[in-house]
């Protein structure tokens, strides 16, 4: 299962109703945070989780909405007497700008390790998922994120007899670990079948539509994308300043065959996003004009 929370849904400053932007993922006891704007603190108060197992923040990029969070949050973790190291990933220039922003906050009782992306795609394997970065198309160097969980196939317990392998090395095999011993190599594919449809949530913000965000939501049981302008006379100016229309995001959940999708990042003067979700829904009937705090549990299809 995957935990998924939209702590803060508000792009370039805060109102009182509504967060900057920030995505919280929750997976087998760890945590995970996409950009860490204004609020971010208090909506995960408000959600009533916690900041102890957060082990990882991503950043799409250094626009204040999206990063005027973060040293507050590191003052907190502090004193709480956080040990563990935290993992920072994000574009070139990751290491400096934090730098800069903990000179607000430069006494941490934790190390900080840095991941700075520098090619249009990588992908990581960290804490029992994949996580992959994606080039995406701003007026400052930007990426989206996927979050993929696999899920092997079932256990076959007829093959594994047939192959008469020890039960002792059953629960080895299907966690996908080779077996050697007894004089003989044990290997998942002789005990377990296809692999199983796994979940797959993605995340862009702050960006015109592109292809790499096409192919990467590719799928996705949850797409979150922007949706600065509900207005259908802001066109103009999302091209302008490179964000997105909803129609735009719509269209892209269709094409990328994408289960659910959520708006996001809306303009400070977009107050009702509701109101413009009929339009929206004739492109992308499964689309929601996502609120601060709104949340799902993903789980593995039977």
């Amino acid at each position: 299962m995957l935990d998924v929370c939209l702590l803060g849904t508000g792009g370039m400053m805060p109102l009182p109703y509504r967060w900057l932007t920030s995505l919280m993922v929750r997976y087998v006891g760890s945590s995970l945070l996409i950009d860490c704007g204004e609020g971010t603190q208090i909506a995960i108060k408000e959600k009533g989780w916690s900041f102890k197992p957060i082990d990882v923040i991503c950043f799409t990029h250094y626009h204040g909405d999206h990063i005027s969070g973060l040293p507050g949050l590191l003052l907190t973790m502090g004193n709480a007497d956080r040990t563990k190291p935290l993992t920072l990933i994000g574009p070139k220039g990751l290491k400096r700008v934090v730098e800069c922003l903990r000179v607000i906050a430069p006494e941490l009782p934790f190390s900080i390790k840095y991941i700075e992306i520098t090619e249009p795609e990588e992908t990581l394997e960290i804490n029992g998922y994949r996580l992959k970065a994606f080039r995406v198309n701003h007026n400052v160097i930007c990426y989206g994120y996927t979050i993929e969980i696999d899920r092997t196939g079932k256990f076959d317990v007829e093959r594994a007899n047939a192959a008469q392998i020890p039960k002792r090395y059953w629960g080895v095999l299907q966690s996908g670990e080779t077996v050697e011993a007894d004089g003989a190599v044990y290997t998942p594919d002789m005990v377990l079948g296809p692999a199983r449809k796994g979940i797959k949530v993605a995340y862009c913000t702050d960006t015109r539509p592109t292809d790499s965000i096409r192919a990467n939501a590719s799928g996705s049981d949850l797409f979150i994308c922007e949706g600065m302008y509900g207005e259908k006379d802001k066109q103009k100016k999302a091209r302008e300043y490179k964000h997105m229309t909803f129609y735009e995001a719509a269209q892209l959940a269709k094409e990328a065959g994408v289960k659910e999708m959520w708006l996001t990042h809306y303009s400070p003067s977009l107050n009702y996003p509701e109101e413009y979700m009929e339009d929206v829904r004739r492109i992308f009937p499964r689309a929601i004009a996502a609120k601060d705090k709104r949340s799902a549990e993903l789980m593995f299809e039977d």
